[in-house]
């Protein structure tokens, strides 16, 4: 009689413990040729998203030309040119007087297509929760089964004091770091040096900031987005950033501004060929033994370690690093065999 296999995510995760898999790189586009161009790189891969394209309202509207810019982006959330239904659209903060419009004009008009709203400016988990009960009561106005995921920018002092509260918000899928207007809050103590590409990994304030966001993100399951390099020229430099925000601070994902960034960051966040072999090796061994100890090259491998490879299963699949041999194990089913 034939045992069933089990599958990594019954064996080793609670429903809780499963985070939101999530493109690694999320690309903003505020000026319209921008957002057009932004969905024509992504339609163009070949099989899955491997960044997202977030619309911007906030800093990408003409002033006076706010609602029309609204309009625009549900337009393209709705085309077919959101070929996978990964775009989100940052509107204005819950003080700002387009907020409301904003999100009754997207939820409307676009919102069975938006895959999150990019809430920016919060002063605190009371205010967000505000927000975010808002953006509930469009979108059942809208006729909306649920309402779009929300993605949180840290970027005020309150914020970042109720960081893992609002982690723990249920409508909250991800967290991002607001470099920019971080900096500027402290009101001139932070140099300008904290901005730019290698001084925001130095500055002890940012670095605790960004450290607290990813912790709070890990705590809850949520996933935790860096902020932006305004280097796009040189690859070396987005890729270096991209390294350090992942393997030094953590980060499962990251913002691009131009093009240019968005295939470093990938690589960068993507696991090295042989780590992945390794990971597809040791789960497709433990799942033969029933999700018990096993004795890998050498090393004793127990339900800690499996759940840390099938991290690295996810983040390979999300990178678009799975050869056709591995994406065949990686599904483990009983005729899945080995990776090579």
């Amino acid at each position: 009689m034939s045992r069933t296999l089990v599958h990594p995510l019954q064996a080793l995760f609670a429903a809780h413990e499963r985070s939101p898999q999530l493109p690694v790189c999320d690309h903003y586009a505020g000026i319209e040729n921008r957002m057009r161009r932004a969905l024509e790189l992504q339609g163009g891969m070949a099989d899955q998203a491997l960044f997202d394209v977030t619309l911007d309202l906030e800093d990408g509207a003409a002033v006076g030309g706010e609602q029309e810019h609204a309009r625009l982006a549900a337009e393209l959330a709705m085309s077919a040119a959101n070929r996978f239904g990964r775009v989100g659209v940052r509107v204005h903060g819950p003080h700002h007087p387009r907020f409301g419009d904003d999100v009754e004009t997207l939820l409307s008009h676009a919102g069975a297509r938006l895959a999150y709203l990019m809430l920016p400016k919060c002063s605190s988990a009371n205010e967000l929760l505000t927000a975010v009960s808002a953006i509930a009561r469009a979108s059942r106005d809208a006729g909306l089964a649920q309402a779009p995921p929300v993605h949180a920018l840290i970027e005020t002092h309150g914020a970042l004091r109720d960081v893992a509260t609002i982690a723990e918000i249920a409508e909250v899928e991800s967290l991002s770091f607001g470099l920019m207007d971080f900096v500027s809050a402290h009101r001139g103590a932070i140099p300008a040096s904290a901005m730019r590409g290698s001084g925001q990994f130095a500055h002890p304030l940012v670095r605790r900031a960004k450290l607290e966001i990813a912790a709070a993100c890990h705590a809850a399951f949520k996933v935790p987005s860096h902020c932006v390099i305004t280097e796009y020229q040189d690859a070396t430099v987005i890729a270096d950033a991209a390294r350090r925000a992942a393997t030094e601070l953590g980060y499962t994902r990251m913002w691009s501004i131009h093009p240019n960034q968005i295939r470093p960051i990938v690589d960068a966040f993507a696991p090295e060929p042989e780590a992945i072999d390794t990971a597809l090796e040791i789960l497709l061994q433990a799942q033969a033994a029933d999700w018990a100890p096993i004795a890998h090259r050498g090393l004793l491998q127990d339900r800690a370690s499996f759940r840390y490879h099938w991290h690295i299963v996810e983040r390979a699949a999300r990178t678009g690093r799975l050869s056709p041999a591995q994406a065949r194990a990686a599904t483990f089913a009983p005729d899945a065999g080995t990776a090579g």
